[in-house]
C-alpha cells in the first residue's frame, strides 16, 4: 500500500510518501510545498494545491494520511492551518484517495512509542522505521509527513475513513449536493 502523509500549513506544508506490505516499509519521497515569498493567502493555498495534486499524480498514491487539527492558543493561526487541511483534504477527494486522520499524540505514540516524543525522537524513529541513509536531507515538516504516513501503514488494519465525497462515492453512496 502506498500512503501520502501530509503535515499541513499555510507557509510550509509537508509531504512524505511511504510504502508498506508485510511491515516492511520504505521511503518514496519527501519534502515541502512552501509559498512564494509576499504571495497572498489565496495564492499559497493555491500553491499548495497545485502542488499536491501533482505529487499525488507523480506518485500514485492509494491512500492519504493527514494531522488532524490541534487546539491552537492563536485563533488565526487555527484558522490558517484549517485552511491548508481543507486544500489538502480536496486534493485527496478531486483524486479519489480514502482520506485517514491521526492527532499528533496518535502519530508520535504509533512512531516513537510515547505521546510526548519530540522531534528530534520522531525524525529518528522515521529514519530507523523507514530504512533512510542517514545522508538523506530531512527537513521537520516533511518528517512530520513521513510519520503521519508511516502511521498509517502501522494502523491501516484498524483504520476508518474519513467519510469524503471520495470514499462515498467509492462505497456507492451519494456524493451530490444542492445548489440553490
Amino acid at each position: 500500500m502506498r500512503i501520502i502523509g501530509i503535515d499541513p500549513g499555510s507557509a510550509v506544508t509537508g509531504f512524505g510518501i511511504v510504502e508498506g506490505a508485510a511491515g516492511v516499509f520504505s521511503h518514496i519521497a519527501a519534502g515541502t510545498i512552501r509559498a512564494p515569498r509576499g504571495a497572498s493567502h489565496p495564492d499559497r493555498l493555491h500553491n499548495i494545491y497545485r502542488h499536491l495534486r501533482a505529487i499525488i499524480d507523480e506518485h500514485a498514491p492509494q491512500a492519504m494520511s493527514l494531522e488532524r487539527n490541534f487546539v491552537a492558543i492563536n485563533i488565526q493561526s487555527a484558522f490558517r492551518l484549517g485552511e491548508a487541511r481543507a486544500i489538502a483534504m480536496l486534493a485527496a477527494a478531486e483524486r479519489g484517495l480514502e482520506l485517514y486522520e491521526y492527532t499528533p499524540t496518535q502519530v508520535k505514540m504509533t512512531i516513537a512509542g510515547f505521546g510526548a516524543a519530540d522531534k528530534a525522537q520522531v525524525k529518528a524513529m522515521v529514519r530507523r522505521t523507514l530504512r533512510m541513509d542517514a545522508s538523506i536531507a530531512l527537513v521537520d515538516d516533511a518528517a512530520d509527513a513521513l510519520a503521519i504516513a508511516t502511521c498509517h501503514l502501522f494502523r491501516a488494519r484498524f483504520a476508518s475513513p474519513a467519510r469524503s465525497a471520495a470514499t462515498r462515492a467509492a462505497n456507492g453512496l451519494s456524493g451530490g449536493g444542492i445548489i440553490e
